[in-house]
């Protein structure tokens, strides 16, 4: 029996030194081959060695900070914080002191409020099968200031991790300039829009990082050297903007959105002696920490459109440069037939026998078109169009600029490019050509961008500097311009006066421009229009030049489309020059500072009817007596408001009430005899009043029914005509009513 099992013991042991033996050849065959090679299951060993022990920090950099011309920031990087749950149990180790989300419940009643976001939706994120979640946007780049008061609740669990951020700290401020940069999935942020985007390359961080070889621990192994490389911070870049100018002009646009409910306005401030634009918006804008985009074109600079009157500023000093303007010389307004086509002033019958310097000031059309036609020359006046670079870019340093065309095919175009129908320019070609006028005839190239800075050298790596890109008129004739354009805003007759401001002489120009209905020709209404003013001060010598446009304001019926725009030009430009300390002009006419914006209407009330009309001609306004009264008992617009030159003020005197001839009037004069005689008003279509039912001088009562026709400028004269073919056919029909 013991023979038996010591044979039985024997061959176990020899079954086990078979298998411990295999299982020793086995191993040798791969240390053999793992010494031979260096590689196992295709990873190289000795790499694997290497990330094990090698231990890598990364060094952050820095994108390139946006700056204003004075040092104010516009853009930069800032710390910032995402929010994250622990959610697995086995991260606490002492359950006095929980690591991990230990009452979802709870946590989310205190969490949610913080984070904006509900307190069921922030529940179901902690109730994950996870072991560490977030919160989404909600939970994404939060300041500093919310991640302090998230640690004040001491929420187990509940953590950050720390990132930096693009930040924008004034929100809503030159954002189409500047623009916006974006984390990608990648961690990488990256400009998307405006400079953020052109200037990348410049701005655009890159971090650094060391190595060392290191336990299993983290901690640096002795005698093992360091590997740095030093992050590489995106360079700094200051621009040509001035923030306090900017924020005149995001002020001002603000109040003129809020009231005024415009599709869009634009706006550009610029230095005409430099070419530095110095403030530039538009509405609508967004908030570029928000990304709330609606447009994502800078209209300053990509929104061509036929500009109005504006473009009579060079026309003028095309005809003056080459010597056929004179000023003195008296032509017929109203009409001018151009082949089978017929141009109209803007009121549709003219001013009678003018002089060309009054055609500026009332802005007449036929004034110009008759400088193109006969003065000028078709072909000639092209060739200023050419010298003021009307047929292609600025070449600003901002992205996405467009350019007008000049469309010159038909005589017809040719002439009321002239006055600026047809041909569409944008904002800043506008500005670019008028440096010219403002800078003694030298046209200086518009930019943004001054400088780009190491940040960590102070070298500068690129500078921009002035540029003349032509001199499209003699500096004699600029002179000549400014003197003129000076009477469009300072004369009884000029359409400029509500751009004057006290103590600084102003010389610009006003538009109306027309703009295309997408199922042809125009749109109609007297709203539906961009109205303009590119105006230069001190007329004497130009330090500032701004152009602004709104588009489509919704207008009482008592305003015409200037209110909205002096009301931006007026306020940021007089701002600007006192901030500048721009001295007021010298010798300025007493005359034009009681004439200047903000100038208010007396009181007529109880003052005799001959009297209140006398001396609102002598002021360059026009008195309407509705009544036979020998005193004025009210009068519209009111004591107080603003008024306008060659505004019409309705005057109800004593006694019965009479109506006017309307005939020719705007629905906004229409409206302040309604008022005054508290009429019931009924209007058909747009324009200017074509017929009415209560025939001039008949005596009217309050509750009476005035029905009024109106008919757009160039369909005036028709309409008119069919009104008297249907009234002559009435009155051969027999007495009517």
């Amino acid at each position: 029996m013991d023979m038996k099992k010591h044979k039985n013991t024997h061959k176990g042991a020899a079954v086990l030194f078979f298998l411990f033996g295999l299982l020793f050849f086995v191993l040798f065959a791969r240390f053999i081959q793992l010494q031979v090679t260096g590689v196992a299951d295709g990873q190289v060993l000795a790499v694997k060695a290497e990330e094990k022990y090698k231990q890598k920090r990364t060094l952050d950099a820095k994108r390139g900070t946006i700056f204003d011309r004075n040092g104010e920031v516009l853009a930069e990087d800032v710390p910032s914080y995402t929010v994250v749950a622990i959610l697995d149990p086995k991260m606490t180790i002492d359950p006095k002191h929980p690591r991990h989300v230990v009452d979802p419940h709870r946590t989310a009643q205190k969490l949610a409020p913080l984070l904006n976001m509900g307190v069921d939706e922030v529940e179901k994120i902690l109730t994950k099968n996870a072991k560490q979640v977030e919160f989404g946007s909600h939970g994404r780049n939060i300041s500093y200031e919310l991640k302090q008061k998230i640690e004040a609740l001491h929420l187990p669990g509940i953590g950050f991790i720390r990132d930096t951020k693009r930040f924008y700290p004034n929100g809503n401020f030159a954002s189409y300039v500047i623009g916006y940069a974006q984390k990608m999935e990648n961690n990488e942020t990256v400009g998307k829009m405006g400079l953020e985007k052109k200037l990348d390359k410049y701005l655009r961080e890159k971090n650094g990082y060391v190595s060392f070889a290191g336990d299993i621990n983290g901690f640096r192994l002795p005698n093992t050297k360091e590997k740095i490389v030093p992050p590489n911070n995106g360079d700094n870049v200051y621009l040509t903007i001035d923030g306090k100018i900017q924020s005149f002009l995001e002020d001002a646009m603000n109040e003129v959105e809020k009231q005024y409910r415009p599709k869009k306005i634009i706006a550009i401030v610029a230095d005409p002696k430099t070419g530095k634009i110095l403030a530039m918006a538009t509405r609508p804008s967004f908030d570029p920490n928000k990304r709330d985009i609606t447009n994502y074109f800078n209209d300053a600079i990509s929104y061509p459109y036929e500009p109005g009157s504006t473009m009579k500023i060079f026309t003028l000093a095309a005809a003056i440069n080459e010597g056929v303007y004179n000023g003195n010389e008296q032509y017929h307004s109203g009409a001018y037939k151009v082949g089978p086509n017929v141009i109209r002033d803007h009121n549709k019958v003219g001013w009678g026998t003018i002089t060309f310097n009054e055609g500026v000031q009332r802005s007449s059309n036929v004034a110009f078109a008759i400088l193109v036609k006969e003065k000028l020359g078709e072909d000639r006046f092209l060739q200023y169009l050419h010298r003021f670079h009307f047929d292609q870019k600025t070449g600003i340093d901002l992205p996405g600029e467009a350019v007008g065309q000049i469309h010159y095919r038909y005589p017809i175009e040719r002439i009321t490019t002239g006055f600026g129908q047809g041909t569409s320019v944008t904002p800043i070609q506008q500005i670019q050509a008028a440096t010219a006028i403002a800078n003694g005839g030298k046209m200086m190239k518009p930019y943004v961008i001054d400088r780009i800075v190491d940040p960590d050298t102070g070298k500068v790596i690129m500078k921009h500097e002035p540029e003349v890109v032509g001199q499209p008129i003699t500096e004699d004739t600029a002179h000549k311009v400014l003197d003129i354009l000076e009477t469009v805003v300072t004369s009884e007759h000029g359409t400029g006066r509500p751009y004057q401001i006290e103590g600084y002489r102003v010389a610009g120009k006003t538009g109306t421009a027309q703009i295309p209905s997408p199922n042809g020709g125009y749109l109609i209404g007297r709203e539906n229009y961009i109205f303009s003013f590119l105006g230069m001060a001190p007329k004497e010598d130009p330090r500032l030049i701004m152009y602004v446009a709104v588009q489509q304001p919704k207008l009482s019926y008592t305003e015409t489309g200037a209110a909205p725009v002096s009301r931006i030009f007026t306020s940021v430009m007089k701002n600007s020059l006192q901030y500048l300390h721009i001295q007021p002009s010298p010798n300025q006419d007493k005359k034009v500072k009681e004439q200047a914006v903000g100038m208010e209407i007396a009181s007529y009330v109880g003052r005799s009817t001959e009297e209140a009309v006398k001396e609102l001609k002598e002021k360059g306004l026009i008195p309407v007596v509705i009544g036979k009264g020998q005193q004025i008992e009210e009068h519209i617009p009111r004591a107080g408001d603003r008024i306008i030159a060659r505004e019409r003020v309705v005057l109800k005197t004593d006694g019965e009430a009479v109506m006017p001839d309307v005939r020719g009037w705007s629905l906004r004069d229409v409206m302040k005899v309604a008022e005054l005689l508290g009429l019931q008003t009924s209007v058909k279509g747009n324009g200017y009043v074509v017929s009415q039912n209560i025939r001039p001088g008949a005596i009217v009562k309050k509750g009476d029914y005035l029905i009024v026709e109106l008919a757009e400028p160039r369909k005036w004269d028709e309409a008119v005509m069919q009104k008297q073919k249907e009234a002559a056919d009435r009155k051969s029909d027999g007495p009517q009513e």
